[in-house]
């Protein structure tokens, strides 16, 4: 095994190993970081580095929650339960409140509801709360009109669609993926983390940028009043970090679905493999039309938010678009703010999950991802 890094590959998947150690051989000596993948249901990258950290390490992943999240939701589209084109006010009639009574349940997945955040924004307490942040929202007058453009929704997305999925089911989006995804597969992704796990956990770490790249940071124009300030909550008087979020003993008890899951590699490509393959003899979660259908491209082209291209299914980001064009079309997933990434390319059969300690410059998923993406897709292909 290469100094310092642990873990197995399977046969014909060395390189993914060679690129890993790579990585971390130039990484300051507190790096911290796991990457696993699947193919066609058999594990085939399983590794770790860094000191306290092992495969079973837990790790906020930030906005990799919102692919648990919008698993749920593709669940109960799949089954009836839930459906796209349908308005949002069926579920939820107080959701109409200041013009959002014609947005349906698909722009709302999409990023299209113009409803990124409050005016006066939010308390702490209450982004650790899917309820309080939904409950806040139904008043809310929306940013555009809903459903003429797009912009990341990046605190709120998981709660609204959460509301959603209280109002059909009667239970809490938390509740049913306890129940159907992450129990049977006894997956380390959880929404809402046990506090008998909390000695698993690694506390996020901030950026610790260069002074070039804390240069481009700081080149980044950002008012106090801009939209995006409003989406990441940083236009209230003390906003805390994201780090302050992830290291949050209410954000992981309560599992917010936007950002507050905690995970492993493992647990994060686990789950993705479970939605498209066969996995533990159980058959995937879920149908090739579903499939199709989540990882089918809703809205793409300028980020109001972000201010980038970017690309979104159904609840996930449309990953070959958006990040890493060489996947397959209709691969789907979700990257976090710390780092994090992890997604499902169905056409390949690949399942993919990358966690990280510290945060990656710029923000987003860390750069790095690319690279080991590459060499698992490379690996796959020759296999």
């Amino acid at each position: 095994m290469t100094q310092g890094i642990h873990g197995t590959v399977a046969d014909g998947f060395e390189a993914v190993r060679d690129e890993f150690a790579a990585f971390v051989a130039g990484e300051p000596p507190d790096y911290e970081g796991q990457l696993c993948a699947y193919a066609h249901g058999r594990r085939v990258v399983d590794l770790w580095a860094g000191d306290g950290c092992e495969a079973g390490s837990l790790y906020g992943v930030f906005s990799s929650t919102k692919g648990a999240a919008h698993l749920v939701v593709a669940l109960l589209v799949q089954e009836g339960t839930l459906e796209p084109d349908r308005k949002v006010t069926y579920y939820w009639p107080e959701f109409g409140a200041e013009g959002k009574g014609a947005l349906t349940l698909r722009d709302l997945l999409a990023h299209r509801a113009g409803l990124v955040g409050l005016d006066a924004g939010f308390t702490r307490d209450e982004l650790a709360s899917d309820r309080a942040i939904a409950e806040r929202l139904a008043d809310q007058r929306p940013f555009w009109r809903p459903g003429t453009a797009f912009g990341y929704h990046a605190l709120v997305l998981g709660a609204l669609t959460g509301e959603v999925v209280r109002r059909a089911t009667g239970r809490t989006l938390q509740e049913v993926y306890e129940e159907r995804v992450r129990a049977p597969y006894a997956l380390d992704f959880h929404l809402g983390l046990p506090e008998e796990l909390e000695p698993r956990f690694r506390s996020a770490l901030p950026m610790a940028p260069t002074p070039e790249q804390r240069a481009v940071l700081d080149s980044v124009p950002q008012g106090p009043h801009t939209l995006s300030s409003i989406a990441f909550n940083t236009h209230v008087p003390e906003p805390g970090t994201v780090v302050d979020y992830a290291n949050s003993r209410a954000v992981r008890a309560g599992g917010p679905a936007s950002a507050g899951g905690v995970a492993s590699a493992r647990g994060l490509a686990g789950m993705y493999a479970a939605a498209i393959s066969e996995l533990d003899g159980r058959p995937p979660l879920l149908k090739p039309d579903t499939i199709a259908e989540v990882g089918q491209i809703h809205s793409a082209g300028y980020d109001l938010v972000t201010r980038a291209h970017r690309s979104y299914g159904l609840g996930f980001q449309a990953t070959a678009d958006a990040w890493y064009p060489f996947l397959g079309a209709g691969t789907f997933g979700h990257g976090g703010i710390g780092g994090s990434q992890a997604f499902a390319d169905p056409r390949g059969g690949l399942a993919y999950g990358y966690t990280r300690r510290r945060c990656a410059f710029p923000g987003g998923a860390a750069p790095e991802n690319e690279r080991f993406v590459r060499a698992v897709h490379s690996a796959a292909l020759a296999s």
